[in-house]
């Protein structure tokens, strides 16, 4: 019996799964569905493949994965939108502000 079998890895040694074609159409889906979006990287890590996180004008934001730096770089290029690498530049204060707007709408229950 095995009870206690580790999990197996998958992809570079994370345990997550790699970006495909439904990450990429939700993120072009957003990019055309919203004004002012940028891009932001964000790295690699043990549980994680690369994400790109899509944040647009007021602040609302959404996340899925990519094929690495090179891929979201690619991304961005193609659909003309600005990409910055947030271990660099961090998360703009728009986002923060959308996050703390939407936790006040929960909490009345409006949404």
């Amino acid at each position: 019996m095995a009870w206690f079998r580790r999990k197996k890895k998958q992809n570079n040694d994370t345990l997550d799964r790699a970006s495909d074609n439904d990450d990429l159409k939700h993120l072009l889906e957003f990019v055309r569905s919203r004004t002012g979006v940028e891009a932001f990287i964000e790295p690699r890590t043990t549980v994680t493949e690369t994400t790109v996180m899509l944040i647009a004008h007021d602040g609302e934001w959404t996340r899925r994965r990519v094929d690495g730096v090179e891929g979201a770089f690619k991304f961005g290029n193609k659909y003309e939108i600005p990409v910055y690498e947030v271990a660099k530049v961090g998360y703009p204060q728009r986002k923060r502000d959308y996050d703390k707007r939407q936790k006040i709408l929960r909490q009345r229950g409006e949404i």
